[in-house]
């Protein structure tokens, strides 16, 4: 089993807490940096996002 797999497990049933680290994480990185690289901070909150939270916007848990 792959460290990316006993995430996916760890965190199953705790999506909106993980989209909320997400988010957390990104603004952290996005202020460290002053703005700088906003659009690559969005596109790997997505990317973390699709992995182990709630994609932004939707309801449904992701698909396993």
């Amino acid at each position: 089993m792959s460290v990316l797999d006993k995430l996916k497990e760890l965190l199953k049933g705790h999506e909106e807490q993980a989209g909320k680290g997400i988010d957390k994480a990104g603004d952290f990185v996005d202020e460290k940096t002053q703005g700088k690289h906003t659009g690559q901070v969005d596109a790997a909150r997505e990317k973390m996002r699709e992995q182990f939270g709630k994609p932004e916007g939707e309801d449904r848990p992701p698909q396993t």
